[in-house]
Formats: structure tokens, sequence, C-alpha cells
């Protein structure tokens, strides 16, 4: 068998040879075929013919008067058909983001972000029906904050920055997002009189987000020097494990409510002040005009509703 070189495959399938073939098996005739291809039968013979010989395959079972798919030809008109509907479909992202949609938009979500309030927002996003390819990119306290400022992300919802913001991004505030420190109520520190001090607190396991910056100064919120720590990956694997009594630690006050409410959760006031977090959302600038899809975003981000659902105003367990 010879070698088949990429190059020689490319020049043969070709989405109109594909097209063509997928005419001969519709028909099930050469003869057809070519009638409706306004083709010289012996030239649409030729065509195919050199698609084989290109591939080293039989498309065609020629034994009949009929023009009958190999298993080969049936695997190609498969892939064929896959690869013409991809192509259509380039196509008409080509077309539309030259309206000024971008082709792929990426936001970084941070762990303190409610997901079902991110879900109606990507919902309402798509009914559109944008020719931009939406992504979600799931990161952790610093992390959140590198990925727009590496580059990776367009947009970054649920970062903590300073008053120095970073070049070339900009940044409106989300909305403050107070802790409380919660424990299972089986936990040994749910009957310990109050407030609890720290030195008791560094007894227990602490649950705590890994930070999902790569490299560099970490951000961490509440641990104590010398506490033993149970690293999860983000804030619903947190609030199992409290919930659980697997570890303590400061829970977003919204987040934590409804479970204290229910009586799974039991809230403790400690030495130390209790912790509030202001947090922001931030984009990349650019020079030229901002696409379509960071506009949309943005918009919906103007709204005060949005924001307060966006940091779990309405969580519920």
């Amino acid at each position: 068998m010879k070698t088949l070189l990429m190059s020689d495959a490319r020049d043969v399938l070709t989405p109109a040879a594909l097209a063509m073939l997928q005419m001969i098996a519709a028909h099930g005739s050469f003869a057809a075929a070519a009638r409706a291809l306004n083709m010289v039968p012996s030239a649409l013979t030729y065509r195919v013919r050199q698609i084989e010989q290109t591939l080293d395959v039989l498309l065609f079972d020629r034994r009949s008067r009929q023009a009958r798919l190999t298993v080969a030809g049936e695997t190609l008109l498969r892939e064929g058909s896959s690869v013409l509907a991809e192509l259509d479909a380039m196509v008409n992202r080509v077309k539309r983001v030259a309206t000024g949609w971008e082709a792929e938009f990426t936001i970084a979500v941070d762990s303190i972000i409610d997901r079902a309030t991110l879900m109606e927002l990507c919902d309402a996003f798509f009914r559109l029906n944008p020719p931009t390819r939406l992504r979600l990119q799931a990161e952790t306290l610093s992390g959140t904050l590198e990925s727009l400022a590496s580059g990776v992300a367009d947009l970054a919802l649920g970062v903590v920055m300073d008053d120095n913001t970073r070049t070339g991004l900009g940044r409106e505030r989300l909305g403050r997002v107070d802790f409380v420190f919660a424990v299972a109520p089986h936990h040994p520190l749910a009957r310990y009189p109050e407030p609890v001090p720290d030195h008791e607190i560094r007894q227990h396991r602490a649950v705590a987000i890994a930070d999902s910056a790569p490299g560099g100064k970490s951000l961490t919120i509440g641990l104590l020097a010398g506490q033993d720590v149970f690293t999860v990956a983000d804030m619903p694997s947190k609030l199992d494990a409290q919930l659980r009594g697997i570890g303590v630690g400061l829970l977003p006050a919204q987040l934590a409510q409804p479970y204290v409410e229910s009586g799974r959760l039991v809230a403790r006031q400690i030495e130390r002040a209790t912790q509030q977090l202001e947090v922001s959302y931030a984009w990349r600038r650019s020079r030229e005009l901002q696409g379509k899809a960071l506009q949309w975003w943005l918009a919906r981000l103007g709204t005060e509703v949005t924001r307060a659902a966006l940091l779990g105003e309405r969580r519920k367990p």
C-alpha cells in the first residue's frame, strides 16, 4: 500500500469533492449523480477514481449497476458530513464575527460567585444566538485576577483588587461579602463558650479553598498559623466539608445563612473581628472598540440586582 501524504489527501478531499461523493451516494448511481451535477459521467468517474487512488481505498462497490458505498466509503462520508457541517458553521461565525462579536469569550469565575445566577446569565446570553463561543474558567482567590491579567480571560467575576488597578484592566465594584465563622452542630466548637478564642480554633482543622494562582503570592482568608488545614477546590466543596463537620472556617454570610436557619450549621462569634471582603468584576481593556459579547456582559453587570444575585443573595440550601 502506498504511503499517503497529508497534502495529497487535502488536495483531493475538498468540500466540493465531499459534496460530490454525497450526491453519488444519494442518487445510487454515477450517471444520475452526473446529471444532477451537470457533469459528463466520465468526468465524474475520473474524479472519484482520483480520490480512491490517492486514499488507496475503494469508496464504491461497482459490481452491480448501483453505486454502493463500501465500509470505507461510508466512514468517509460520515466523517465528511461532520466536516462540511463544521465548515458551514465556521463560515456563519466568521460572517457574524465581522459584525463585532468576539469569536470566543472567556470568563474567569471565582468560587464565591453564585453558579445558579451565572448560568441564568449564560442562558440569556445564548438566547441572543451569538457567534461567540462562551467559556467559563473556574478560579479561586488571586487566581481569578491572574487569569485576567495574563490574558487567559476577557472578564473576571469576584476578583479582589487593591486601589492600584493593574494597567490595561477595567474594574467595577461587585459588592461586599461578609463572612461568618460556622461549624456543624455536632462539631466540638458548636458548644464552646463565645467568643471562641484563636487558641481554641487553632486546635481544630480548618477548611480552606486552594488559591488557583499558578505561582507567586497566594491569598488566604481566616487561617491561623499552625492550624491543620483541609484544602478543597471550591466554595461548594468547602461548604460540604463544614456541613459534615470535617473542619471549620469562615463562609460567606449569604451562603451560610439558610443553613444556619435550618440548623445544619451553627454560627459562632470569635475573638477576631468579623471579616469583610470587597470584590469586583474586571475586564481587559483594548484600544479597539469593545466586542459585543463584552458589552453585553458589562451591561448586565451594571445592574444592582444582578451584582447582588452573583454574590448569593438568592442562595438556598
